[in-house]
């Protein structure tokens, strides 16, 4: 059934409206209207990015570096912060308003009478654009889980397990071992999976060995080191040496960019990328909304999703390795089906003051449930701010010169938070 509107907005609230169930998780819809478009491999190495934390991170590595080697990438990551073009990058580009419209006719002129979640809609246009641009490698980040997710329709070259955490458990299932199967889905027979973290559920290399995967692994299949000023890397047959450090904030980054090397060593010789293009690569990378921070007169702003406990303990981590002079402010929502409980206990010690913000439609809890869940047992230091723009007003009225704000705990605080930092903030935007 084709449909057409003339604005993206309109496609968008229209493909929110298409499927009875905003998850709905499975390949069989999304097969049908792949098939339908023709579209079931690409000629170029495809690389699936899944894991439950550093999907982004990663996904951001790659395409800087194989961009920064000459090479023409294709890059899909999900949600987005500020605006949905975000979510579709070709060589290191958005993809444009029109570009995005008339992906979603072949994929409307495709469907026929299948229904599709957004999510689902989303991918299948990622894999339209992709496909009609000549392209050296393409990044897919999957969105949830990953053996049923909508990216895993796609066979990849090599699959990244970044790490394994609770999270959507509701979907994945109520262990580290259940949702690390669900996880390794995307492994794929006889060919290279990188794992990013060498602490894996069992469930992980199970997988693999049913598969006959080619397991690479930190400490055994690579390993970094820290080195001066910057740090060196050694895999299966490359040695690097006085590599720059992440230009993505947290030590955490080490380890995600040691696992994206091992990934472009996998893919060797289908893709060429030499040191100095890995080094200019690391150096240049971009990721919004992940310890980034901006200041503002003498007052220092920090945007981190953090909208789990293992991300919790990674953004308490990269807080205690970059010390506030004065206090730290929590401008803090989330989703229902986060612990909110877990993520606050993790962060309480890091934290001056608490402001609750409203995290607006169904699924977003409001600033007073927020305070049930996470903070029954303590009133001090918390206070119910209400909506967002209020509790990022509140923030920036209360913090003095040498204080920080930490706003966190979903997409949906950090990209309205960059935008009203950008609107609404005493001074201009950095």
């Amino acid at each position: 059934m084709a449909v057409r509107f003339a604005t993206l907005d309109a496609w968008l609230a229209w493909q929110e409206r298409l499927h009875p169930a905003a998850i709905e998780l499975g390949l069989d819809r999304v097969r049908r209207v792949l098939d339908a478009l023709g579209l079931r491999a690409f000629a170029c190495p495809v690389i699936t990015v899944g894991g439950t934390n550093g999907k982004g991170s990663c996904v951001a590595l790659l395409d800087s570096i194989l961009r920064a080697a000459g090479l023409r990438v294709g890059a899909f990551t999900s949600p987005h912060l500020v605006r949905y073009n975000e979510r579709i990058r070709v060589n290191g580009r958005e993809a444009t308003d029109l570009e995005l419209m008339q992906a979603f006719e072949r994929v409307s002129d495709a469907r026929d009478d299948v229904s599709l979640t957004f999510f689902e809609y989303n991918t299948l246009a990622a894999l339209c654009l992709f496909a009609a641009t000549p392209l050296d490698a393409v990044v897919l980040e999957v969105g949830m889980g990953g053996r049923l997710d909508a990216v895993n329709v796609i066979d990849p070259d090599v699959s990244l397990i970044v790490s394994i955490g609770m999270d959507h458990a509701e979907w994945l299932g109520p262990t580290l071992e259940d949702i690390g199967r669900e996880k390794a889905g995307i492994m794929r027979a006889r060919r290279p999976t990188v794992l990013g973290s060498a602490t894996m559920p069992d469930s992980v290399r199970a997988a693999a060995r049913s598969l006959a995967a080619q397991l690479i692994e930190p400490e055994r299949g690579f390993r970094w080191r820290p080195a001066g000023a910057g740090w060196s890397w050694e895999g299966r047959s490359t040695s690097l040496a006085d590599l720059p450090r992440p230009a993505l904030a947290g030590s955490c980054q080490f380890g995600n960019a040691a696992a994206v090397l091992a990934v472009i060593e996998a893919l060797a010789p289908r893709l060429t990328v030499g040191p100095d293009a890995i080094r200019r690569g690391l150096a240049s990378v971009v990721l919004p909304g992940r310890f980034q921070r901006i200041e503002r007169n003498g007052v220092e702003w920090v945007l981190d999703v953090a909208h789990n406990v293992a991300a919790a303990e990674t953004l308490a981590r990269n807080l205690e390795e970059a010390p506030a002079a004065g206090r730290t402010l929590a401008v803090f929502g989330a989703l229902r089906d986060k612990d909110v409980a877990g993520i606050a206990r993790i962060l309480q010690p890091r934290v001056s003051e608490w402001l609750l913000a409203d995290l607006g439609g169904e699924r977003g809890l409001t600033a007073a449930e927020l305070k049930q869940r996470a903070f029954a047992q303590q009133t001090a230091r918390v206070e119910i701010a209400g909506a967002l723009d209020a509790a990022l007003a509140a923030a920036e009225l209360r913090a003095a010169p040498a204080d920080r704000v930490v706003v966190f705990g979903s997409f949906h605080m950090v990209g309205p938070a960059l935008e009203w930092l950008r609107l609404y903030s005493r001074s201009p935007s950095g």
